[in-house]
């Protein structure tokens, strides 16, 4: 499974992965229960390599945020996203101390540690994943 490939569809619960492209639309499959749908054009689809956390420093990619997560958990599934808000708030904290909380909102967080978890349990071991090679020559 590839981090790049991955994205949320707005409006339809949990993360899917791109398996194919058409002309019209692209066949995402679901990770929690591998169903395959087609996605329209006109549905807002992001991929998750493009969403960056608010820091007070600078923007940190969602992917980094990640592996934080993955680093704090041991690798496990992290809280759950249900806990009220300042159990999350303060679990964030504990693994994105200078992320901006006045920009960063509760239900960010939620969607954060949510996909995390999603993640987790299809098998994916964000200690392997590598930054995109776009993401590296900007860093540079």
């Amino acid at each position: 499974m590839e981090f790049s490939k991955i994205i949320s569809v707005a409006g339809k619960p949990g993360l899917y992965q791109v398996v194919s492209q058409s002309k019209n639309a692209i066949i995402v499959a679901s990770l929690s229960d591998d169903k395959r749908i087609a996605v329209n054009a006109t549905q807002n689809v992001s991929l998750l390599e493009n969403i960056a956390i608010y820091t007070y420093e600078e923007d940190l990619p969602l992917l980094d945020v990640f592996k934080a997560i993955y680093v704090k958990t041991e690798g496990a599934e992290a809280i759950s996203h249900k806990e009220s808000g300042k159990k999350l708030e303060a679990f964030f904290t504990e693994v994105l101390p200078n992320y901006d909380d006045e920009r960063v909102y509760t239900s960010n967080i939620k969607k954060v540690i949510q996909w995390f978890n999603i993640l987790v349990k299809s098998g994916m071991d964000f200690s392997k994943i590598e930054a995109t090679a776009e993401e590296s020559t900007e860093e540079k």
